[in-house]
């Protein structure tokens, strides 16, 4: 397909960021006692914490159900928390100002590409001694990945938010306009290439991608292939392993094909925007984008989602997954207060909440659940059996913004075929290897 000026038709579609307790009946003294124990909670909740806090997160989409949740806790403590979103690049902004002189949030998102720097830092309240004095937080009851990300010599600084899962969206319509049948759990990623071509005319894309997109696209490939993008302990690259370079090949190789827009369309309009605006068959993306694609009109009755493909080789249907960490400032006013909000957005039943309102996955496990229910729109099925596939977590390690900035950067040259895909991964390996070594 030829690249063409798409800003008049994206002018519609808007780039996305990016992810209630059950009850029994019960009799009239139940209820009474019931009751009782509610007001007597409340008022010591009132009791132990006051004021006002301050709650930054980066995505809108995620706003709504979140200070509902959060409303209920401002209800039975009497301390107003108001959320307010900062896009992305601002969010870290703010924090790294506040950090360097100013002040943090109360309570805020942490992520795997910035928590070693907040924690080693001393800028994260230490959760230690408050969770294990909690009888509503016990870490076993989240995934393991997510709890040792908050970790820090022996300490926890964040309770464990969300999970996600990527998964293989597409486009019903388009599908069907070119006699392709749609992706399902027998798909290989040599099914997926061959599909691209096959989606791929004059007016759309098989599939999108760019360089940026990591978690959501290549690293699963990676990872399903047999390679590596960092050592398990975080001090070697693993670009230098043949099954990384092929797997990022396959999609350089896409590209080159036609079967993907080229960077300067993909950098202009992102892979997102594109599928939101029916110019691409397939994305791959994250459990974070389903608020986002069910509010957008041409996705909600256009698209669906499937599980990811396999290698057909190593038989490994692979999901990088991630989740983010309610902390809180290491120098807040009212640390009773931010604790208290943090115990709360971590329990089991706002856990649930989370998943019933279509916030996001949860990271208590058993709780995702009751998400795939949040839309008909969808059927999340597709990503909720990414949870069963290979589940990799992130790629991440103490200056991992650093390494993936400049892995971005460098693949473009790929992307553009000003280099060949094998000596930009060396490229890569060899400038990572040097940020790891001085970690």
């Amino acid at each position: 397909m030829k690249a063409k000026k798409l800003t008049s038709l994206l002018l519609s579609s808007v780039m996305a960021l990016s992810m209630v307790a059950c009850g029994g009946a019960a009799d009239s003294t139940s209820t009474e006692e019931t009751a009782d124990s509610t007001a007597t909670e409340t008022e010591a909740m009132k009791g132990s914490v006051e004021g006002e806090l301050t709650v930054s997160i980066w995505d809108e989409n995620q706003r709504k159900g979140l200070q509902e949740i959060i409303d209920e806790w401002s209800a039975q403590s009497g301390v107003k928390a108001t959320i307010q979103v900062v896009g992305w690049d601002d969010y870290w902004t703010l924090l790294e100002a506040g950090a360097s002189g100013g002040e943090l949030p109360d309570v805020f998102w942490m992520h795997s590409n910035q928590a070693q720097k907040y924690m080693e830092n001393d800028m994260l309240m230490d959760l230690t001694d408050k969770i294990a004095g909690s009888d509503k937080i016990d870490m076993g009851n989240y995934y393991e990945g997510i709890v040792n990300l908050y970790q820090s010599n022996g300490k926890q600084y964040a309770v464990p938010k969300d999970i996600d899962t990527i998964a293989l969206w597409y486009n019903k319509t388009i599908f069907d306009e070119m006699g392709v049948a749609y992706p399902d759990d027998t798909w290989t990623w040599d099914d997926f290439v061959d599909a691209a071509a096959k989606l791929t005319n004059d007016d759309h894309w098989g599939y999108a991608i760019a360089p940026s997109n990591n978690q959501d696209s290549f690293y699963n490939a990676v990872y399903s292939m047999g390679g590596e993008i960092i050592s398990d302990d975080k001090k070697s690259s693993g670009y230098d392993n043949p099954n990384t370079v092929k797997a990022i090949k396959m999609f350089v190789d896409m590209v080159q094909d036609g079967s993907c827009p080229d960077l300067n369309t993909i950098s202009e309009s992102g892979a997102d925007v594109l599928f939101e605006s029916g110019k691409v068959a397939m994305v791959t993306q994250g459990s974070w984008m389903v608020a986002a694609f069910k509010d957008n009109e041409y996705t909600a009755a256009n698209c669906d989602v499937a599980v990811l493909p396999k290698d057909a080789k190593t038989g490994k249907r692979v999901s990088i997954y991630n989740g983010l960490g309610w902390a809180a400032s290491a120098s807040t006013k009212n640390p009773d207060a931010a604790w208290s909000l943090i115990e709360w957005l971590g329990s089991k039943e706002m856990q649930e909440k989370q998943a019933e309102l279509g916030v996001t996955m949860s990271a208590y496990e058993g709780c995702s659940d009751l998400w795939v229910n949040c839309t008909d729109v969808f059927d999340l099925n597709g990503h909720m059996k990414m949870l069963d596939a290979d589940l990799v977590f992130r790629p991440y390690s103490k200056y991992t913004t650093v390494w993936e900035d400049m892995q971005t950067e460098k693949l473009k040259e790929a992307w553009t075929g000003d280099k060949d895909v094998e000596t930009v991964c060396k490229e890569i390996c060899d400038s990572m290897n040097q940020t790891l070594s001085e970690e």
